[in-house]
């Protein structure tokens, strides 16, 4: 499989660098290729790839929305102080840029998705510009789940002469996102064009189908604080349609590091200041440690002692569950108030003399999030079978099982999906045994409502999907977490709900921009998107 990925991708990043040297441009002619020489198909693992890409390293889920959620923690005072954007929202030198990072990789992979489309159409291959439109909408959902109102009705028309478009309103943006994936879906057919170069799933079309509707349902459920009837209405059409039924379903991304092309989020933990400071939150490590959760063995490890083997990415550490010690959000290693050393539970630094660290006992991430191969999780039968158990408990939803059932199905289903990094396994056994031990509370739909996003946000946090944590704890309120108040903070003492909007905007769309920002009431840290309603 690598060595296909590596063939698709040097293929198309020479065809493209061929045809468009200035491709990788949000607003760029998308149509300059030859038809005649060049197979629209070569463009969808690059497509795959810079959605990979925008969901993780240094685009901004890791950097922001990792700690935001106390999936993650960090003192972020020394070399990689970059993290106190995260763990305390306080601006970094380069948080103006991390903060342009999802916009940017975003309507990028959709400009190439536009031009993959462009040739399909003039080659008559009306299967890849379904898969493209899938594709479109997974992308654009993404930004505007992190930025409100975008352009989207109006987007990627440089060549028709439009190159300041229209923010479209999320109230109006979703409709249309959940029109344009039903049509593709529906648009699907096995008697014409075959999909290739396909490193989601091989151009098997109805897996494409279940993707689809998959998605279909993530994104209705975002719905169910402010369009119920809408969220009613296109979830149980993916019910209908079929959405993921195991973990063979899933949309993963294979990662390359051989051929270059890794996993971002590991490029990001193998930087030493980043492996040193990056440590799990206490909030989840609390949470994974009061039911005896096997997933804490695979994924926590408290490294050696001293300075030097908290630094040395060559050296494990130890994984013991009763061992594991979370770091609490909001401290920093400065020796004033909020220093890691004033933390009531500081278990105290490791080593000596030189070689002492003041947090060398608090639990970090294992190998598994070090391995430039390891998988990215695109969306996963786990969360669908969670959103599924919501679903069931809010009630109007043509659910076929019950919630304790689709509950069940979600926590095995996220152990299944951590086995995909390929390094320390959860065994069948301890899967089933710790799905039976923990069925979902269903003695008050707030309690079982809880315990289905609690589960949500621990398994996309795990599976080092940061920013659909974030997503789904906007939604649901779960988990209830007690935001930082640190010093200089730039949102109010308040965990932030939104990336404000790049500031190259205000120079190249600045009338739709001030448009949208009025919209939308605000371009702040703390300025809802539309379906994050209080």
């Amino acid at each position: 499989m690598k060595k296909h990925i590596h063939i698709f991708f040097v293929i198309t990043l020479l065809s493209l660098t061929a045809c468009d040297s200035d491709f990788a441009d949000v607003n760029t002619d998308p149509n300059n290729a030859d038809k005649e020489l060049f197979d629209p198909n070569l463009i969808l693992p690059t497509v795959s790839y810079n959605y990979g890409n925008l969901t993780t390293g240094y685009t901004g889920p890791i950097l922001f929305q990792s700690m935001w959620v106390q999936v993650m923690a960090s003192t972020s005072t020394g070399e990689a102080n970059y993290y106190s954007n995260a763990d305390k929202y306080v601006m970094s030198g380069s948080t103006n840029s991390y903060i342009q990072g999802a916009w940017n990789q975003g309507y990028e992979a959709a400009s190439r998705i536009a031009q993959m489309q462009s040739l399909a159409e003039e080659k008559g291959m009306p299967n890849l510009i379904a898969v493209g439109d899938i594709m479109k909408v997974l992308c654009l959902s993404y930004v505007s789940d992190i930025y409100g109102d975008i352009p989207y009705s109006e987007a990627l028309n440089a060549e028709g002469g439009t190159t300041r478009p229209a923010y479209d309103r999320q109230q109006d943006l979703y409709p249309v996102m959940l029109s344009d994936l039903e049509a593709a879906i529906l648009a699907i057919d096995p008697s014409q064009d075959d999909i290739t170069n396909d490193v989601f799933y091989d151009g098997d079309l109805d897996q494409w189908k279940k993707f689809g509707y998959s998605l279909m349902l993530k994104l209705a459920m975002r719905l169910v604080n402010v369009n119920p009837v809408l969220s009613v209405e296109y979830a149980n059409k993916a019910i209908a349609g079929g959405v993921f039924e195991s973990a063979n379903d899933e949309a993963v991304l294979p990662s390359d590091e051989t051929n270059g092309y890794s996993n971002s989020n590991a490029n990001a933990l193998r930087i030493v200041g980043d492996l040193y400071e990056v440590r799990w939150s206490k909030t989840m490590i609390d949470y994974l440690q009061a039911t005896d959760d096997p997933r804490l063995a695979v994924v926590a490890e408290i490294p050696e002692a001293g300075l030097k083997a908290n630094t040395d990415i060559s050296l494990e550490g130890d994984n013991t569950p009763a061992q594991q010690q979370g770091m609490p959000n909001g401290y920093d290693m400065k020796g004033g108030a909020t220093d890691i050393s004033n933390e009531p539970d500081y278990p105290g630094g490791t080593g000596s003399g030189d070689d002492i660290t003041p947090i060398g006992a608090y639990s970090r991430p294992t190998a598994i999030y070090r391995n430039r191969d390891a998988t990215i999780f695109v969306l996963t039968y786990a969360e669908v079978q969670l959103l599924l158990a919501d679903a069931a408990i809010r009630g109007g939803y043509n659910t076929t099982l019950t919630a304790a059932e689709y509950y069940a199905n979600g926590v095995t289903g996220a152990m299944q999906a951590l086995n995909k990094f390929n390094g320390l396994q959860v065994s069948s056994e301890d899967i089933s045994e710790y799905a039976s031990a923990n069925p979902l509370d269903i003695s008050s739909d707030d309690n079982a409502l809880k315990m289905i996003n609690e589960q949500l946000w621990a398994t996309t946090g795990l599976l080092a999907n940061y920013n659909e944590a974030w997503n789904n704890w906007k939604r649901s309120g779960y988990p209830e977490l007690t935001p930082v108040n640190y010093t200089g903070n730039f949102s109010n003492g308040m965990i932030p709900v939104r990336q404000p909007y790049p500031s190259t905007e205000s120079t190249t769309n600045p009338e739709n921009l001030q448009q949208a920002i009025t919209n939308m009431g605000g371009d702040t840290w703390n300025t809802r998107v539309w379906w994050n309603a209080e």
